[in-house]
């Protein structure tokens, strides 16, 4: 008589979902993404804050980076788009995004070198 119930084995690709650098560079890539697909960057920080404390090492850095320029990037946001009414929002805006990019490139290269981020709770690059 066979089994009723099959063995299950994770998929290798399942593997982006467990805590590690894998994880980190989805949520990086989410994050860039969000600029244009705003969802994706909400998808990125729950992976965020379910992966954080689990990794170890030096990728725990890097979500502690990652969450931070989530909520920084959109506190920034806000502040700009209420300046939009004094027309400086939208250069403020502007400069956000590229701050945005900069943190997550600078996360990538960081993490590509299977390096931690440096300076995790700074509130500029």
């Amino acid at each position: 008589m066979s089994d009723p119930q099959p063995n299950f084995t994770p998929r290798q690709t399942d593997r982006w979902l467990d805590p590690g650098p894998t994880n980190v560079q989805v949520i990086y890539i989410l994050y860039l993404a969000g600029l244009v697909i705003g969802i994706s960057g909400i998808v990125g920080i729950v992976l965020a804050y379910m992966n954080r404390g689990k990794a170890g090492g030096f990728v725990e850095s890097h979500y502690t980076w990652l969450i931070r320029t989530f909520w920084i990037g959109l506190l920034y946001a806000l502040v700009s788009f209420v300046l939009m009414m004094v027309f400086i929002g939208f250069i403020l805006m502007f400069a956000v995004a590229v701050w945005f990019i900069v943190r997550c490139i600078m996360g990538l290269q960081a993490l590509g070198r299977g390096e931690p981020i440096k300076n995790p709770e700074s509130w500029l690059i």
